[in-house]
C-alpha cells in the first residue's frame, strides 16, 4: 500500500505542472505521513521473549515483564486480545485481532500459556 501511495503521489505531482514548491512539499509530507501510518499498521505485533512481552500497537510500543501480566482475555466480543496488568490497568494487543479467526484464537491461547508458564509459583496462588 505504501508503494501505491508513493507512486500515486509522484504521478499527481508530475501531472499537475502548476503546483508550486509549497504544494509539492505539502504533497510529499502527506505522502510520508501516509507511508509512516502504513508501516506502523504493518508492524503491529506481540513479541514474546524470555524476559517478557513487547506489545507494538498502532501508536505506542509497550515492554512488559511477565510478572506484570496477570491474565489474557479474548472473549466477549473483544476486537483484540486484552492483557490485565498487575497495576490494575489493561492493554489491548492489536496484533491479535478477532478478524483473524482461528489464527487469533490460537495466538490468544499461546499468549495465555506463556503468561501462565512465566508467572507460576510453587504454590501458584
Amino acid at each position: 500500500m505504501a508503494v501505491v501511495v508513493v507512486v500515486g503521489t509522484v504521478v499527481v505531482m508530475v501531472s499537475i505542472p502548476e503546483l508550486g514548491p509549497a504544494d509539492q512539499i505539502g504533497f510529499a509530507l502527506l505522502c510520508l505521513l501516509i507511508v509512516w501510518f502504513c508501516w506502523r499498521q504493518f508492524s503491529v505485533a506481540a513479541i514474546p521473549s524470555a524476559d517478557g512481552l513487547v506489545v507494538r500497537n498502532l501508536m505506542i510500543t509497550t515492554r512488559l515483564e511477565w510478572a506484570e501480566v496477570v491474565s489474557v482475555r479474548f472473549g466477549s466480543g473483544r476486537p483484540w486480545v486484552q492483557l490485565d496488568l498487575a497495576d490494575g490497568d489493561t492493554l489491548a494487543v492489536m496484533g491479535v485481532q478477532r478478524a483473524d479467526g482461528e489464527r487469533a484464537d490460537a495466538e490468544a491461547r499461546r499468549m495465555a500459556t506463556l503468561v501462565a508458564a512465566h508467572t507460576s509459583t510453587q504454590r501458584n496462588d
